[in-house]
């Protein structure tokens, strides 16, 4: 039974042995730590941008799949974020939708790997399935030149086959959702004895209400002196406060709430009287504009099933993904939006967290999203890494209140759609 962290109030909730000379000889550590920690946050350094990878001093075989990716400079999150993590300290990064966040905690990562282990050194968790499979899409392509091997492990998938990869060995980086992860940790199949670190990816889902148990279960078996890092789009102040139960003295890598206004996408509006005007509109938008690529989001999953079958019904093509399908059918609709078979999707806020096509150039909000925090996720499916997008909301006069809300939340602006919107595209 590995080594629980110390620092967790919650003792009743501990299995295994686990007494006071332990409990102390973990302190020593955690002061040992703390106390290099602080020596360390002198170095100014930490936190001065890098502006090449080149310079952020990484081995030369995963500058190789750096380049080989299609990176060539840094984002400004990444000339940030990627030294810190490098150098051992916990950091919560914070920086908008496409901005290449996922590269940050997958660089670093494999930079610390040692890849003569056998061991599994680093866990990434993810909200949802697909983000997992995404993230472990990365990290095994930019350590394309180095001997690394990274596995998902999520729900929907096999237990049989997790249970057989992690038994013969050499998976170093684990990509996961939250319930198979514990899963495989209670059965001592996943073990965590020469884990490195711990990234929590999309934080602010993470640590809601859904996850934050299933994290808590996760953490109390990090060994001690395991990196944390958490990245997200947003971090709201309960987040930010959840943090100290289980990260050491981190650096804090935020952008303002009025930074968060998306560069280079032009968000709009377009009023709808009633709820049943919704669809002609979206017909009518459909038949005018030219569309790379589009991901219209809905409220809810019947919302979504609805709409995608009457789209059909008028002879449009559109394809549809939302947490009651199964994987396999979730699987067969991202590959078939990545590739391009599929143009327009339907999506619930399952697909609006992370999950990255580069060629999509339009999204809808068929409904304006409940909660203010999501609107950042959603429209930054467009204009990902700079490139030029554009974001169309349909606003009945019920949400005025709240696109209004929205707008100063983010201090930005969202104008009423111009006639000539299809030049934007």
């Amino acid at each position: 039974m590995p080594k629980y962290r110390d620092g967790d109030s919650r003792s009743d909730r501990r299995s295994g042995p686990y007494d006071g000379s332990n409990k102390q000889k973990h302190r020593s550590r955690d002061r040992d730590r703390s106390d290099d920690r602080r020596k360390h946050r002198r170095r100014s350094d930490d936190l001065e941008p890098c502006s090449t990878f080149d310079d952020m001093k990484l081995k030369p075989d995963l500058l190789k799949g750096i380049y080989a990716y299609g990176f060539e400079k840094p984002s400004a999150i990444q000339q940030r974020a990627i030294r810190p993590i490098v150098r051992g300290r916990d950091v919560i990064a914070q920086s908008q939708s496409g901005t290449g966040k996922t590269a940050v905690f997958s660089i670093s990562t494999l930079q610390l790997l040692d890849e003569t282990s056998r061991e599994v050194q680093a866990l990434v968790l993810s909200p949802t399935r697909e983000l997992a499979e995404q993230s472990q899409r990365v990290i095994q392509s930019l350590g394309d030149f180095m001997n690394v091997n990274c596995h998902a492990c999520i729900g929907g998938k096999s237990l049989g086959q997790d249970l057989k990869e992690l038994e013969r060995g050499g998976v170093q980086v684990i990509s996961g959702t939250p319930g198979r992860v514990y899963d495989l940790i209670r059965r001592n199949a996943l073990r965590m004895t020469q884990l490195k670190v711990m990234v929590l990816d999309e934080a602010d889902e993470m640590l809601n209400r859904g996850f934050k148990e299933q994290i808590y279960d996760i953490y109390r078996f990090l060994p001690v002196g395991c990196q944390v890092v958490l990245m997200s789009a947003t971090l709201p102040a309960s987040v930010l406060e959840m943090t100290q139960k289980f990260m050491s003295d981190p650096i804090q890598i935020l952008v303002k709430r009025d930074e968060l206004t998306l560069e280079g996408i032009r968000q709009f509006f377009i009023s709808v009287e009633k709820e049943e005007w919704k669809f002609d509109t979206l017909c009518d938008l459909y038949d005018t504009l030219t569309i790379t690529q589009a991901v219209i989001f809905c409220n809810t999953r019947q919302k979504v099933d609805w709409l995608a079958e009457k789209m059909k019904e008028n002879q449009f093509t559109v394809s549809a993904i939302h947490g009651d399908m199964d994987q396999d059918t979730r699987d067969k609709v991202m590959d078939d939006f990545r590739s391009g078979t599929s143009r327009v999707l339907i999506a619930t806020d399952l697909w609006g967290r992370g999950i990255d096509v580069q060629q999509v150039s339009l999204v809808i909000c068929y409904d304006l999203p409940s909660n203010r925090e999501l609107y950042i996720h959603r429209i930054g499916r467009s204009g990902r890494f700079g490139r030029k997008g554009v974001a169309i909301n349909f606003v009945r006069k019920e949400d005025v209140r709240l696109l209004r809300d929205i707008e100063q939340f983010y201090s930005t602006q969202i104008d009423e759609m111009p006639a000539d919107v299809g030049d934007l595209l």
